[in-house]
């Protein structure tokens, strides 16, 4: 006698069993936090198109820090918004300017129970919105751009970040910080390069958050939505020059390359579930279209299965809370 083949589903009976066979897991110490602080505030803002996502003060921030700490997230990356702006950024390299202020803070709340990174890019604080200095034609002037990239690694650095991520896509940048790490002494903080960072019609809530000052667009230098291999490029040429983690970004339209940098990289992988994945799931839960809750644990759990070690994503901590209920 034969019989059909159910092994597949003798494995999904219950939970238990479900939980039991289950080929994937998430777990809090796999998310970071992306976070906003803005200079001047008195309160946190609500940011309209992030729902459930602040422009932090410093005491919301060191909040959001230590409740993570709790909750047993990973990590959280640091986005500063400055009061004033100019064609190079240079508040990006004040000591006691936003965001490195902000580093020192959230280290001297949670110290090293937390991994603390900065975003090494000039977007948030150039009067422009690009991520360089930009040339007499008013293009990005890569090499410029290098030079201050130096500077931002290491005031971040020495301001106690220990994780530094690069997302301005300009070449040769993981190099240049990461000897300007070692020369300042600061050999031992990592880089998490931006490898494959797309230009993404998904970037646009993140742009409100950070009152982007952009207007056109940042195609000449973030890679192409048609492009696959390319990003195996990007990948290696980041690892060649230090890089001791690399991302792909965004994550839920581009979990092909997610899959590919995960089946080549040496190194551990990160996927970044940008802002306007972060508002589809918001606005369809909003109006009873999908279950929020069961919508969130899944995307994130096709980015961790795609293969991303680490998921930096604006539920990280709600999701970890969620994660310690189960």
């Amino acid at each position: 006698m034969s019989f059909p083949n159910h092994r597949p589903r003798r494995l999904r009976t219950t939970p238990a069993m479900r939980r039991l066979t289950a080929e994937n897991r998430l777990a809090p110490a796999d998310l970071i936090l992306p976070t906003f602080i803005r200079e001047g505030l008195t309160e946190p803002s609500p940011i309209s198109s992030m729902p459930g996502v602040v422009q932090h003060t410093t005491d919301s921030l060191k909040r959001a820090a230590a409740e993570a700490v709790e909750l047993g997230v990973g990590g959280i990356m640091l986005f500063g918004v400055p009061a004033v702006r100019d064609a190079r950024g240079t508040a990006s390299l004040e000591p006691d300017g936003v965001l490195n202020k902000a580093i020192r803070d959230v280290k001297a709340e949670v110290g090293d129970n937390l991994v603390i990174m900065g975003d090494v890019c000039l977007d948030e604080f150039t009067d422009h919105g690009h991520c360089g200095v930009l040339d007499a034609d008013g293009y990005v002037d890569n090499d410029a751009t290098l030079e201050i990239y130096g500077q931002m690694a290491v005031a971040q650095a020495e301001a106690g970040a220990h994780v530094l991520g690069p997302s301005g896509m300009m070449d040769g940048q993981i190099a240049v910080i990461r000897q300007a790490l070692e020369e300042s002494g600061n050999k031992n903080t990592a880089v998490l390069a931006y490898a494959a960072k797309y230009a993404s019609a998904f970037y646009g809530p993140f742009r409100e958050a950070v009152d982007s000052q952009l207007t056109g667009d940042r195609r000449t230098y973030q890679m192409d939505a048609a492009n696959r291999r390319e990003a195996i490029l990007e990948v290696e040429l980041d690892l060649e020059e230090g890089a001791d983690m690399v991302m792909v970004k965004p994550a839920m339209s581009y979990l092909d390359i997610l899959a590919d940098v995960a089946a080549m990289s040496p190194v551990p992988v990160s996927a970044y579930q940008i802002s306007g994945e972060y508002a589809m799931i918001e606005a369809a839960a909003a109006n009873g279209w999908i279950d929020r809750r069961g919508a969130i644990t899944e995307s994130v759990l096709g980015i961790k299965r795609a293969g991303a070690d680490t998921v930096l994503t604006y539920w990280a901590s709600e999701l970890a809370g969620w994660l310690k209920e189960s």
